[in-house]
């Protein structure tokens, strides 16, 4: 039986939370890399609420606020990656928060830079911080927000890559996939996890077919120009 079964239909005593987690190292020699995209989401969520993350419980800095009239809490464990989960079953077991009212949100290699995807459950994925909720909590049926980081390049290892800092050129792309994040974060307050997933995964869908239409179109436009000018030599 997983932690979340434990809080199933329980009658809500006091004020109900809603947990959301944002995965990251700490330590100022991560702050910038790719594998602190959830620390940034959260930072980006609790500025915009003002809300404090700056309590220290259960190996986690926390803060409480209210977002789209929701009760929340953000969080940030501070365990390092790879031991999250320790964190998270501390928390979720002292505030007792049910699956439905859990999110947590990371950086995926799989998605391309700023994409981002609403999920209800699903496997590690090879991230070593959801392995280790999963293997904490005892199921991996729980909501999550991907956010994309771009693939890992040929030759690289995978550890090199996450701890590594973004190219100044995925900069823009990153920012507003962040922000999207907060909006999926916004939404599965107000709408609920299934509407949040559909707005959000099928907006991804529709920026990428745009993106896809668009370099057609300039591909056609090229070959159009070419074989109006033959003689012309390209020097780039």
């Amino acid at each position: 039986m997983g932690l979340f079964d434990r809080f199933k239909n329980q009658e809500s005593k006091g004020q109900e939370f809603f947990c959301i987690v944002g995965l990251g190292n700490p330590g100022r020699q991560y702050e910038e890399t790719k594998h602190n995209v959830g620390f940034h989401v959260i930072d980006k969520l609790a500025k915009k609420y003002d809300i404090e993350v700056n309590k220290f419980k259960n190996k986690a800095f926390v803060g409480d606020g209210t977002i789209k009239g929701k009760r929340v809490l953000l969080v940030k464990p501070q365990t390092y990656m790879n031991l999250s989960g320790e964190s998270v079953r501390e928390i979720v077991n002292f505030y007792k928060i049910p699956q439905e009212r859990f999110v947590v949100i990371f950086d995926d290699t799989s998605l391309p830079c700023g994409s981002v995807r609403i999920r209800e459950k699903g496997s590690h994925g090879g991230h070593n911080g959801i392995r280790n909720i999963i293997d904490q909590m005892g199921t991996d049926e729980f909501n999550r927000i991907k956010v994309g980081i771009g693939e890992k390049p040929s030759g690289w290892d995978l550890a090199d890559y996450v701890l590594a800092k973004f190219n100044p050129d995925d900069l823009p792309m990153m920012e507003q996939g962040m922000d999207k994040a907060v909006q999926g974060v916004e939404l599965m307050l107000s709408r609920g996890i299934k509407e949040a997933a559909n707005r959000v995964n099928q907006k991804a869908k529709t920026a990428k077919k745009q993106k896809e239409k668009e370099e057609a179109a300039k591909a056609e436009a090229e070959k159009k120009e070419n074989e109006e000018n033959p003689n012309e030599v390209n020097a780039e």
